[in-house]
């Protein structure tokens, strides 16, 4: 026999699980690595951006961000956007999840340092998105509400956004 209270524990317990269902449901592939070093990450992107004369894209969020995972999969799915990102950028999902580092100081300790190195980018909100020169110098820092539309996100301005920090664009 269900009791009133076993009805109501039921119905909190629904109520709670529905936004993590309702982001489930959205399909997104979680694209941010919490057991990585993000400086390591950055270090190596720099690296790759070196050897391949592009600039570094960090776009700094976590799997727990819906607007961060619709971003992903938006310039995954755009040839265009996927294209001037491939040819002008090395592109880093560098994680920021601050309860993933809760309970180890030194993962927290990493992730303040990592978030200094980036010029205190939380700031704005997640996801963000901090251009680096080859050398590791924050170049701009993105914040992502100017270039979303409705649910998602604007063509138009995220294609001005990465034309605006290619190498060549800055070069001129």
């Amino acid at each position: 026999m269900i009791t009133p209270m076993k009805k109501l524990y039921t119905l909190v317990v629904l109520a709670m699980a529905l936004p993590f269902l309702a982001g489930a449901q959205e399909g997104l592939k979680k694209v941010y690595d919490e057991n990585l070093d993000q400086n390591v990450q950055i270090d190596n992107a720099l690296k790759q951006a070196r050897a391949e004369g592009k600039f570094v894209v960090c776009q700094v969020g976590g799997n727990w961000c819906p607007w961060c995972l619709r971003f992903a999969d938006f310039i995954t799915k755009d040839a265009e956007i996927r294209q001037l990102i491939d040819q002008n950028f090395v592109y880093a999902h560098v994680d920021y999840s601050p309860r993933s580092f809760k309970d180890n100081p030194e993962k927290k300790k990493r992730a303040e340092k990592m978030m200094k190195r980036l010029g205190n980018p939380g700031r704005f909100g997640y996801p963000v998105f901090v251009v680096l020169d080859a050398k590791g110098n924050v170049l701009h820092t993105q914040d992502s509400s100017f270039l979303e539309e409705g649910q998602g996100y604007s063509k138009e301005k995220v294609v001005r956004f990465f034309k605006n920090w290619t190498p060549a664009a800055l070069d001129q």
